[in-house]
Protein backbone atom coordinates (compact mmCIF):
# COMPACT_ATOMS: atom_id res chain seq x y z
CA UNK A 1 0.00 0.00 0.00
CA UNK A 2 1.76 3.30 -1.19
CA UNK A 3 2.01 6.24 1.32
CA UNK A 4 0.90 9.58 0.38
CA UNK A 5 1.48 13.06 2.32
CA UNK A 6 -0.74 15.67 1.65
CA UNK A 7 1.35 19.03 2.55
CA UNK A 8 -2.21 21.52 2.41
CA UNK A 9 -3.60 24.31 4.45
CA UNK A 10 -7.09 24.30 3.10
CA UNK A 11 -8.99 21.71 5.96
CA UNK A 12 -11.66 21.72 3.76
CA UNK A 13 -9.30 20.70 0.84
CA UNK A 14 -7.59 18.34 2.81
CA UNK A 15 -10.01 16.65 4.37
CA UNK A 16 -11.83 15.67 0.86
CA UNK A 17 -7.75 14.67 -0.13
CA UNK A 18 -8.24 12.35 2.62
CA UNK A 19 -10.79 10.47 2.50
CA UNK A 20 -10.88 10.37 -1.54
CA UNK A 21 -7.24 8.98 -1.65
CA UNK A 22 -7.74 6.12 1.20
CA UNK A 23 -10.94 5.31 -0.62
CA UNK A 24 -8.79 4.19 -3.19
CA UNK A 25 -6.85 2.28 -1.44
CA UNK A 26 -3.69 4.88 -0.21
CA UNK A 27 -2.38 5.45 2.87
CA UNK A 28 -2.40 9.01 3.92
CA UNK A 29 -0.90 11.24 6.10
CA UNK A 30 -1.01 15.22 6.14
CA UNK A 31 0.21 18.43 7.77
CA UNK A 32 -1.53 21.93 7.22
CA UNK A 33 1.49 23.90 7.90
CA UNK A 34 4.78 24.09 5.22
CA UNK A 35 7.64 23.92 8.30
CA UNK A 36 5.87 20.40 8.94
CA UNK A 37 6.46 19.55 5.64
CA UNK A 38 10.06 17.98 6.48
CA UNK A 39 10.00 16.51 8.92
CA UNK A 40 6.24 14.99 8.60
CA UNK A 41 8.56 13.39 5.52
CA UNK A 42 11.15 12.36 7.60
CA UNK A 43 8.46 10.68 10.25
CA UNK A 44 6.10 8.86 8.25
CA UNK A 45 8.69 8.20 5.16
CA UNK A 46 5.64 8.49 2.50
CA UNK A 47 6.07 7.00 -1.14
CA UNK A 48 4.63 10.41 -2.94
CA UNK A 49 4.08 14.01 -1.35
CA UNK A 50 0.95 16.13 -2.65
CA UNK A 51 2.35 19.53 -2.41
CA UNK A 52 0.15 22.85 -2.19
CA UNK A 53 1.92 25.82 -3.36
CA UNK A 54 0.30 29.00 -1.26
CA UNK A 55 1.49 27.65 2.65
CA UNK A 56 2.01 29.00 5.66
CA UNK A 57 5.50 29.11 7.09
CA UNK A 58 7.05 27.65 3.77
CA UNK A 59 5.99 27.88 1.03
CA UNK A 60 6.04 24.73 -2.04
CA UNK A 61 8.40 26.17 -3.94
CA UNK A 62 10.98 26.38 -0.55
CA UNK A 63 9.87 22.92 0.72
CA UNK A 64 10.56 21.29 -3.76
CA UNK A 65 14.17 22.93 -3.23
CA UNK A 66 15.58 21.61 0.18
CA UNK A 67 13.71 18.13 -0.60
CA UNK A 68 15.06 17.68 -3.75
CA UNK A 69 18.93 18.51 -1.91
CA UNK A 70 18.30 14.86 -0.45
CA UNK A 71 15.73 13.15 -1.98
CA UNK A 72 14.22 12.17 -5.64
CA UNK A 73 10.57 11.38 -3.86
CA UNK A 74 7.92 11.94 -6.15
CA UNK A 75 6.90 15.31 -5.70
CA UNK A 76 2.61 16.22 -7.47
CA UNK A 77 1.84 20.05 -6.93
CA UNK A 78 -1.58 21.61 -6.36
CA UNK A 79 -1.94 24.72 -8.34
CA UNK A 80 -4.84 27.45 -8.36
CA UNK A 81 -4.98 27.74 -12.08
CA UNK A 82 -4.24 31.53 -12.16
CA UNK A 83 -0.75 30.51 -10.42
CA UNK A 84 0.91 29.83 -13.81
CA UNK A 85 4.42 31.79 -12.83
CA UNK A 86 4.31 29.48 -9.43
CA UNK A 87 4.02 26.52 -10.86
CA UNK A 88 6.44 26.95 -13.20
CA UNK A 89 9.07 28.45 -10.43
CA UNK A 90 7.89 24.47 -8.45
CA UNK A 91 8.63 22.32 -11.79
CA UNK A 92 11.56 24.46 -11.77
CA UNK A 93 12.48 23.72 -8.64
CA UNK A 94 11.78 19.44 -8.63
CA UNK A 95 8.68 18.91 -8.81
CA UNK A 96 7.42 16.08 -11.15
CA UNK A 97 3.84 17.29 -12.04
CA UNK A 98 1.36 19.50 -11.23
CA UNK A 99 -2.62 19.31 -10.36
CA UNK A 100 -4.72 22.13 -11.07
CA UNK A 101 -7.45 23.00 -8.94
CA UNK A 102 -10.13 22.43 -9.05
CA UNK A 103 -9.69 18.73 -10.10
CA UNK A 104 -11.38 15.36 -10.10
CA UNK A 105 -10.34 12.88 -7.88
CA UNK A 106 -10.00 10.34 -10.96
CA UNK A 107 -7.11 12.61 -12.41
CA UNK A 108 -4.93 13.00 -9.44
CA UNK A 109 -5.65 9.29 -8.34
CA UNK A 110 -3.88 9.03 -12.16
CA UNK A 111 -0.96 11.05 -11.50
CA UNK A 112 -0.53 9.46 -8.44
CA UNK A 113 -0.05 6.07 -9.83
CA UNK A 114 1.57 6.75 -12.94
CA UNK A 115 4.30 8.61 -10.49
CA UNK A 116 4.71 5.59 -8.24
CA UNK A 117 5.07 2.98 -11.58
CA UNK A 118 8.06 5.54 -12.52
CA UNK A 119 9.36 5.17 -9.12
CA UNK A 120 8.72 1.18 -8.54
CA UNK A 121 9.41 -0.12 -12.01
CA UNK A 122 12.26 -2.36 -13.19
CA UNK A 123 13.02 -3.42 -16.56
CA UNK A 124 13.02 -6.90 -17.33
CA UNK A 125 16.63 -6.62 -18.58
CA UNK A 126 19.62 -5.41 -17.83
CA UNK A 127 20.73 -2.25 -20.20
CA UNK A 128 23.29 0.16 -20.22
CA UNK A 129 22.42 3.30 -22.45
CA UNK A 130 24.75 5.38 -23.66
CA UNK A 131 23.81 9.32 -24.95
CA UNK A 132 27.60 10.80 -25.61
CA UNK A 133 29.51 10.43 -22.31
CA UNK A 134 26.61 9.96 -20.10
CA UNK A 135 25.68 5.94 -19.51
CA UNK A 136 22.25 5.29 -17.61
CA UNK A 137 22.14 1.74 -15.89
CA UNK A 138 18.60 0.52 -16.35
CA UNK A 139 19.07 -1.80 -13.72
CA UNK A 140 20.13 0.19 -10.53
CA UNK A 141 19.04 3.34 -12.42
CA UNK A 142 22.42 4.93 -11.59
CA UNK A 143 23.67 7.78 -14.07
CA UNK A 144 27.35 8.29 -14.34
CA UNK A 145 29.33 11.23 -16.56
CA UNK A 146 32.81 9.61 -16.92
CA UNK A 147 33.33 8.96 -13.04
CA UNK A 148 30.75 11.35 -11.72
CA UNK A 149 27.47 10.62 -10.53
CA UNK A 150 24.76 12.47 -11.41
CA UNK A 151 21.79 12.47 -9.08
CA UNK A 152 18.19 12.10 -11.36
CA UNK A 153 14.54 11.80 -10.02
CA UNK A 154 12.61 8.57 -11.24
CA UNK A 155 10.98 10.98 -13.90
CA UNK A 156 14.46 12.48 -15.29
CA UNK A 157 15.81 9.35 -15.16
CA UNK A 158 12.80 7.68 -17.83
CA UNK A 159 12.59 11.26 -19.61
CA UNK A 160 16.67 10.60 -20.76
CA UNK A 161 16.14 6.93 -21.13
CA UNK A 162 13.40 7.74 -23.53
CA UNK A 163 15.23 10.09 -25.47
CA UNK A 164 18.88 8.11 -25.02
CA UNK A 165 16.85 4.73 -26.78
CA UNK A 166 16.32 6.27 -29.55
CA UNK A 167 18.93 8.37 -30.46
CA UNK A 168 18.23 11.15 -32.91
CA UNK A 169 14.93 10.01 -33.24
CA UNK A 170 12.38 13.25 -32.85
CA UNK A 171 9.72 13.31 -29.99
CA UNK A 172 6.73 15.71 -30.04
CA UNK A 173 6.25 17.22 -26.61
CA UNK A 174 2.96 15.42 -26.73
CA UNK A 175 4.89 12.20 -27.02
CA UNK A 176 6.96 12.86 -23.96
CA UNK A 177 4.01 13.67 -22.32
CA UNK A 178 2.61 10.12 -23.29
CA UNK A 179 5.23 8.39 -22.91
CA UNK A 180 7.20 9.27 -19.60
CA UNK A 181 4.17 10.96 -17.57
CA UNK A 182 1.61 8.61 -19.11
CA UNK A 183 -1.30 10.65 -20.53
CA UNK A 184 -3.45 10.10 -21.89
CA UNK A 185 -5.31 13.62 -22.72
CA UNK A 186 -4.04 16.73 -23.59
CA UNK A 187 -2.01 18.25 -21.58
CA UNK A 188 0.19 21.35 -20.86
CA UNK A 189 3.14 20.57 -23.12
CA UNK A 190 5.35 23.11 -20.38
CA UNK A 191 5.61 20.14 -18.29
CA UNK A 192 7.79 19.17 -21.26
CA UNK A 193 10.18 21.77 -21.30
CA UNK A 194 10.64 22.85 -17.42
CA UNK A 195 11.56 19.17 -17.32
CA UNK A 196 14.21 18.97 -20.21
CA UNK A 197 15.40 22.78 -18.74
CA UNK A 198 16.17 20.75 -15.38
CA UNK A 199 17.89 17.56 -17.17
CA UNK A 200 20.09 19.58 -19.31
CA UNK A 201 21.08 21.80 -16.19
CA UNK A 202 22.42 18.09 -14.68
CA UNK A 203 23.80 16.69 -17.88
CA UNK A 204 25.17 19.05 -20.12
CA UNK A 205 28.68 21.04 -19.70
CA UNK A 206 26.97 24.13 -20.87
CA UNK A 207 23.07 23.94 -20.71
CA UNK A 208 22.98 26.85 -22.71
CA UNK A 209 24.55 25.37 -25.57
CA UNK A 210 23.25 21.78 -24.93
CA UNK A 211 24.99 18.87 -26.81
CA UNK A 212 23.22 15.61 -25.17
CA UNK A 213 19.41 16.61 -25.29
CA UNK A 214 18.20 18.81 -28.46
CA UNK A 215 15.76 20.95 -29.41
CA UNK A 216 14.11 20.08 -32.92
CA UNK A 217 12.72 23.94 -33.58
CA UNK A 218 8.66 23.19 -34.54
CA UNK A 219 8.94 19.48 -33.35
CA UNK A 220 10.02 18.92 -29.58
CA UNK A 221 13.23 17.33 -28.89
CA UNK A 222 15.57 14.49 -29.42
CA UNK A 223 19.46 12.85 -27.89
CA UNK A 224 22.25 14.01 -29.60
CA UNK A 225 25.44 14.36 -29.08
CA UNK A 226 25.55 16.66 -32.30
Amino acid sequence: MAKILIVEDDEAMREVLELGLMAKGFEVCSVSNGLQAIPAMEQHRPDLILLDLQLPGKNGIQICTEIRKFSVIPIIMLTARTDDSDMIRGLEAGADDYVTKPYKTEVLVSRINARLRTLKGKPSEHLVVKIGPVELDTLSHEVRKGEKKISLTPLEFKLLQTLASHPNEVFSREQLLEQVWEYTYKADTRLVNVHVQRLRSKIEDDQENPKLVLTVRGWGYKAGPE
